[in-house]
């Protein structure tokens, strides 16, 4: 079956598409060996998803603003299905998931280990290299468990 945005000029594997105009992101052959080395099924919906995602290159976005761009793009997903892909995504490792506002979160497509500056009042992260912080000492973790990865969120506003 195929996929409703392939007909779109800008969809994927279109000669035209983002990503092979900007020399940049993925394409989507790229997206499918990405989700079939995550251990995920390549499913209409992930396969959509997911190039919607890497397409456009290392970025922040919450399932809102995903959602907004498939409904643009003709990839046929519920809010519901964006969310538990990104889930899945972050589960397998695709991307990160990042909490900065009580309920409000954010997926990083940039997986590597990097920390973030949060815009107050704008709702925006924008990229910290993981050189650039150094975490002198971490509290003793519970008998058990491991340290996993640290966050760091620096927190900026506009000056008055």
């Amino acid at each position: 079956m195929a996929m409703a945005f392939r007909a779109n000029p800008s969809a994927p594997g279109s000669a035209t598409a983002p990503a092979a105009r900007a020399g940049r992101g993925c394409v989507y052959s790229e997206v499918k060996s990405r989700l079939q080395g995550a251990g995920l099924r390549p499913t209409r919906q992930r396969m959509g998803l997911g190039w919607l995602l890497f397409a456009k290159g290392d970025r922040h976005l919450t399932a809102e603003g995903l959602y907004e761009e498939a409904l643009k793009a003709q990839v046929p997903v519920s809010l519901a299905t964006v969310y538990n892909t990104l889930h899945q995504f972050t589960e397998a490792g695709l991307i990160r998931e990042i909490a900065v506002e009580g309920a409000k979160t954010h997926f990083d497509t940039k997986a590597t280990n990097h920390h973030h500056f949060y815009i107050e009042g704008e709702n925006r992260l924008i990229d910290i290299e993981g050189s650039d912080i150094a975490v002198e000492t971490l509290p003793d973790v519970p008998e058990g468990m491991e340290i996993a990865r640290v966050d760091v969120v620096v927190r900026l506003r506009r000056k008055a």
